[in-house]
């Protein structure tokens, strides 16, 4: 490590556009050591900090009867050259326990950057209680912790001549962003967007999507199965013929992305196929599970088989290291040193000497992590 990154430690991982914010930010760092400069930050504005991103809630907004947007103000060091499609992670103060999940943008990165707000829209899921409480307990002026946007799952660029939105339920929310975007940039393509939802209530965006149809941005065909029952393969093909020419991007439950699987593994166009998972299906609570060491740090915690290692090592006080707590982004990734965890999305156990994620894993009895 040279001299200039040494300077810029305390601040490493902060997103800066210019280096000399960075160079400002590591100034405030050392010349307030051995107090954080949060210490100090933190008084003259809650949003500024040297070594976390923050955001303060402008808004939370009913969609329909059990989802709500959020508009957030993000603090200094956020980045709004985001892609339409990635997913922001959010970090919310409950009972003197912050707890992370990561939710996608609803929000054009160009509009976004025009107002400085970033926006995201929540289902209120029943084993969800962080869901819940964005939905129903969030309440304006609250400060949040963010993760910087990531994830693959992106509008591309340029568009395609034909492209394929598959989505359920809140599947929607990383779509609504690229279409957000799409009208924003003037652009046109021929679009179709395939949308499973219970029934016409519980559409998200609903007049939105209709002024965007209106308008010939995209040809929106809902399926409700609380009239068609469950959307099939056979559905799909019908209601958009040459559905495996298309480049497509699906979002919805692990079902959903299955069916979507499958149909183009079989046609042989799953090149043409893009995948975005917005839950992780855990198991019951109480399935396995068992006390977890963390070697490292000397502590211990006694979880069930539904809560992940990443949950069990927070709020045990372990430092653990994450990123988009989803899955995708590798930054979770630790050792295991004992015993066997399960992969939460797969059901696949790993032993001793296996590297896992700890934002996807649970304890598949007592076991110890290098961490």
């Amino acid at each position: 490590m040279n001299w200039r990154e040494r300077f810029e430690e305390p601040v490493r991982g902060i997103a800066a556009r210019r280096r000399g914010t960075h160079w400002v930010r590591a100034a405030v760092a050392r010349i307030t050591t051995p107090l954080l400069p949060d210490d100090y930050l933190h008084l003259a504005n809650p949003l500024w900090s040297a070594r976390e991103l923050r955001g303060r809630v402008v808004s939370v907004t009913g969609e329909t009867a059990d989802s709500a947007t959020i508009e957030i103000k993000p603090g200094w060091g956020f980045s709004f050259d985001y892609h339409p499609g990635q997913y922001l992670g959010i970090g919310v103060d409950v009972g003197g326990r912050w707890i992370w999940r990561s939710y996608s943008l609803t929000s054009a990165p160009a509009i976004a950057e025009r107002t400085q707000t970033v926006s995201i829209t929540v289902k209120a899921m029943p084993e969800g209680f962080l869901s819940s409480h964005l939905v129903t307990g969030l309440k304006a002026g609250t400060i949040v912790r963010l993760a910087a946007p990531a994830g693959e799952f992106v509008l591309p660029e340029p568009l395609p001549p034909k492209l394929l939105f598959l989505t359920a339920g809140s599947g929607i929310t990383p779509i609504i962003s690229m279409l957000r975007t799409v009208e924003h940039r003037g652009q046109r393509s021929d679009i179709v967007l395939i949308h499973s939802v219970p029934d016409l209530d519980g559409v998200l965006f609903a007049e939105e999507l209709a002024g965007y149809a209106e308008r010939g941005i995209v040809d929106v065909r809902l399926h409700q199965t609380r009239v068609g029952g469950r959307l099939t393969a056979d559905d799909i093909a019908a209601l958009c013929q040459d559905w495996a020419q298309r480049e497509t991007w699906a979002c919805g439950p692990g079902g959903f992305l299955e069916l979507a699987s499958n149909m183009f593994a079989k046609a042989g166009a799953t090149d043409h196929l893009h995948l975005e998972r917005f839950a992780l299906e855990r198991g019951a609570a109480g399935e396995q599970g068992g006390t977890v060491a963390f070697t490292r740090s000397g502590k211990t915690a006694t979880v069930d088989g539904a809560t992940t290692l990443l949950e069990a090592g927070e709020a045990a006080g372990v430092l653990m290291p994450f990123g988009c707590r989803m899955g995708i982004c590798q930054s979770c990734v630790v050792s295991v040193e004992s015993g066997v965890v399960r992969d939460l999305r797969t059901g696949t156990e790993h032993v001793a000497g296996e590297r896992i994620q700890t934002c996807v894993s649970a304890a598949a009895g007592d076991c110890s992590l290098e961490v």
